[in-house]
């Protein structure tokens, strides 16, 4: 039996905000190596395979990524209280072991569709080590500190871009010195390992839905009884994609278009982000969440706009500037935003978040990747003018698919400016009423 007291303890939430960091830190760090990565496996194996399709077949099996995130969530979230934390985090940890092993093992196969799978495969284990982590970390965090919700998810999901930045200078490392590029899958692994051992350290405490005494059946019922929270379902589909596919994209796009690797731009928007999500708690104190994902999406829209029309390193990172900052608190913001206004929902409501989001990303970036495989063809004039293309030409195909992949992202936070804003409006006239 579990010692309550012992699982409350000072020196036990601290190791527990550890290993969540840690935890976070290593999906962070995953999503940097696929972005790493995925232009190796594309000229490696998707170009010998099919290369009008490259570009989609890399898009695929990134978006089996997701594919496994939005699964774990759908019914990890829903079984975590009966699974438990421990066991969720201890999948997530192998989950991204054997998920690198498998890819590692396909870069020394010859090109085939068989090592396509392979790498689907992979890609799809570390996806459902994500969404295992996420189901497990987000309702522990809010146990844990149940005053703080939103601060505390915050601080948690810095160590996401933390996470990316580190990767993203080991992938750029790993490149310049001419290391094999799957020395980046062995760094994947460690976290791994180091978290099996943390996790075997900790005690875990019930979810607050549990300590709250509401049932597993009255959790169910708040999906019902809640209507309010399928708008934040419906707006974390859009806030998720607009920060998640252009960042798994942003090294393909840009690499060959403003002259540097396309890495350092994601390794500076989450150098700012990972800064950024320290400060949430005074921000959503003054404009409240709504407000707060208001301002975001007003910053992303143009922000996205002009990073697919950047031809120089000074205007992508200019344009870079203006998207991190418009998306630095998505993700967190919205997991707090339910998690503190429907507590009942407990670790369910909180995954479906999660599961949005996975489920919105995985269908659009293959959407980006067809959108720029056929604008590279069409620019170019065929597959085999494509095929010849080099310097200052390539560079221009590739600018001209790299504007319409990422433009059609920039619609989506633009949308959800009016929606957020009414949210923003109507928590504000409730409280001036209440008051």
């Amino acid at each position: 039996m579990m010692n309550s007291d012992h699982v409350q303890s000072a020196d036990n939430i601290r190791l527990l905000f550890v290993l969540s960091n840690l935890a976070i830190f290593m999906i962070g760090l995953g999503f940097a190596v696929r972005t790493s990565i995925i232009g190796d496996l594309q000229g490696e194996v998707f170009d010998l395979l099919d290369l009008a399709r490259s570009a989609t077949m890399a898009a695929e099996v990134l978006a089996a990524t997701f594919i496994g995130f939005a699964l774990t969530l759908l019914f990890g979230a829903a079984l975590v209280d009966l699974i438990g934390m421990r066991r969720m985090l201890q999948f997530a940890a192998w989950g991204y072991f054997f998920g690198s092993a498998l890819i590692l093992a396909a870069s020394f196969m010859s090109p085939t569709m068989a090592v396509y799978w392979v790498i689907y495969l992979g890609l799809l284990l570390t996806g459902l080590g994500w969404g295992a982590v996420e189901a497990a970390t987000n309702p522990l965090v809010a146990a844990a500190y149940p005053e703080e919700k939103t601060h505390r998810l915050n601080i948690l999901h810095a160590w996401w871009p933390a996470g990316i930045v580190i990767g993203g200078l080991i992938g750029i490392f790993v490149a310049g010195v001419q290391w094999p590029w799957q020395v980046n899958l062995l760094v994947l692994m460690a976290p791994a390992v180091i978290l099996l051992v943390m996790v075997q350290r900790a005690e875990f405490p019930v979810t607050e839905r549990v300590a709250m005494g509401v049932s597993y059946r009255a959790m169910f019922r708040q999906l019902i009884e809640s209507p309010g929270f399928w708008i934040w379902f419906i707006c974390m589909m859009g806030t998720v994609t607009a920060e998640l596919a252009p960042s798994q994209w942003v090294n393909v796009t840009l690499t060959n278009v403003v002259g540097m690797s396309g890495l350092w731009v994601l390794i500076y928007i989450n150098a700012l982000i990972f800064i950024g999500r320290h400060f949430a708690g005074p921000l959503v104190s003054r404009l409240s969440s709504p407000g707060l994902l208001t301002l975001g999406c007003a910053l992303a829209a143009p922000g996205l706009y002009f990073l697919g029309i950047a031809d120089s390193p000074s205007s992508a990172f200019a344009a870079a500037t203006l998207w991190a900052v418009g998306i630095c608190y998505f993700y967190p913001t919205m997991i707090g935003a339910v998690a503190e206004r429907y507590p009942a929902g407990g670790a369910l409501m909180i995954g479906l978040m999660g599961f949005a989001g996975g489920l919105a990303t995985q269908f659009l970036l293959p959407v980006m990747g067809q959108i720029f495989d056929e604008a590279k063809i069409a620019a170019a004039g065929g597959v085999a003018e494509f095929a010849n293309l080099q310097g200052e030409a390539l560079a221009e195909v590739v600018r001209v698919a790299s504007i319409q992949s990422f433009q059609i992202v920039a619609i989506i936070p633009l949308a959800l400016v009016p929606v957020f804003a009414v949210l923003w409006f109507m928590e504000r006239r409730g409280q001036h009423d209440n008051a």
